[in-house]
């Protein structure tokens, strides 16, 4: 089956203009046209396009995935130097996810807190109006 940039950007969830700069980077690179020069995906290009969603979601930088672009045209030689960059890769998220963990848990505290005053707060006023 066939899509065009439209129907392609819709499955996707991208604009069609983010289609249009990932092939401008080299990260589509074999994007067929039809008579008219109109881009046309296939299944294949829409998995790719998905992948690339879920890689820039975790913030890899458009040169990491042009890198492994050109490395993957290059054949199955350069699998090492693919699976390296994703390790690398890997290891930034997993610093990052720690990173976010730390936070959630000060947020937590925090909340916790408001809770305490909020509670505190409640229970004075309450017992002023007991007072009166």
């Amino acid at each position: 089956m066939e899509f065009s940039i439209k129907e392609a950007a819709e499955k996707v969830g991208l604009p069609a203009h983010t289609l249009r700069y990932y092939e401008q980077k080299g990260l589509l690179p074999i994007i067929k046209r039809d008579e008219n020069g109109n881009r046309i995906f296939d299944e294949t290009d829409l998995s790719w396009l998905e992948l690339i969603v879920c890689f820039r979601k975790t913030d890899i930088a458009l040169s990491e995935l042009s890198a492994i672009v050109e490395l993957t045209k290059e054949g199955d030689s350069t699998a090492t130097k693919r699976k390296q960059i994703f390790e690398k890769h890997k290891e930034k998220m997993m610093e990052k996810q720690r990173d976010l963990n730390n936070a959630f848990i000060k947020i937590e505290t925090k909340i916790e807190y408001y809770d305490q005053l909020e509670k505190k707060y409640h229970k004075e006023k309450e017992n002023m109006s007991f007072k009166a």
